[in-house]
């Protein structure tokens, strides 16, 4: 429970809300804990779901899969960070993304029912909870609009350079790393793996940027 309640303090859902508040809410929300092994579906496109995922160790993927089971990432989440809040939200509403355990993970669940519902006494930190779930949403279509502009681009190294310059800017600093491997990263740009690293190959000799792994050095020469 301990481990728990540190990572719920980390997260956007419980903001602003103490660690005593949090334990009593726990036991109201209908919270549901599962655990999952890699590469296991936490939730699977055609799914409806009444409780969004709060990761509280591991990592997930968003991702959609067409009938040949070619891949496409929306997103990555990570500990403390949160999933399918937008379909539990909608009542009726049926998955068009799947979930997969990018690592083991324990997950807990939260119905949103008993969020969006009031206790008749409206406590303080109940209301706060709503405020959060609503930024959460807020912030997943703003995530959302920023895929759309990197692969909005017209090249495969503009979407790199505006992926690049997006992380750049959230982490605010030149030097960060990302959330995807290589093939994760091709994945959620919509290119080929090959073709994306002969583009972070030839970006590397021309000095725009230094990269080992998932972590990246940009340089502030700009690019032409």
């Amino acid at each position: 429970m301990k481990e728990m309640l540190s990572v719920l303090r980390t997260s956007g859902i419980f903001s602003g809300i103490s660690e005593e508040e949090t334990e009593k809410m726990l036991h109201c929300l209908e919270v549901r804990p599962e655990t999952f092994q890699k590469d296991e579906y936490i939730l699977r496109e055609g799914d409806r779901v009444e409780a969004f995922g709060l990761v509280i160790t591991g990592k997930v993927m968003i991702i959609q899969e067409d009938f040949w089971g070619n891949r496409n990432i929306l997103a990555a989440v990570g500990e403390g960070q949160c999933f399918a809040e937008t379909f539990a939200c909608s009542p009726g509403a049926v998955l068009n993304v799947s979930v997969m355990a990018q690592t083991n993970v324990q997950v807990l669940f939260l119905n949103v029912k008993r969020i969006l519902t009031t206790c008749p006494s409206t406590c303080s930190h109940h209301s706060r909870m709503i405020r959060n779930l609503l930024s959460e949403l807020a912030e997943k279509n703003l995530r959302l609009n920023e895929k759309i502009t990197h692969l909005g681009q017209r090249s495969r190294r503009a979407k790199i350079l505006s992926y690049l310059s997006a992380e750049a800017q959230r982490h605010g600093s030149a030097e960060f790393d990302i959330a995807f491997s290589r093939q994760q990263l091709a994945d959620y740009l919509g290119v080929d793996r090959s073709a994306l690293s002969a583009k972070l190959g030839r970006m590397q000799r021309e000095g725009l940027l230094r990269v080992r792994k998932n972590h990246f050095v940009l340089s502030a020469e700009k690019d032409g």
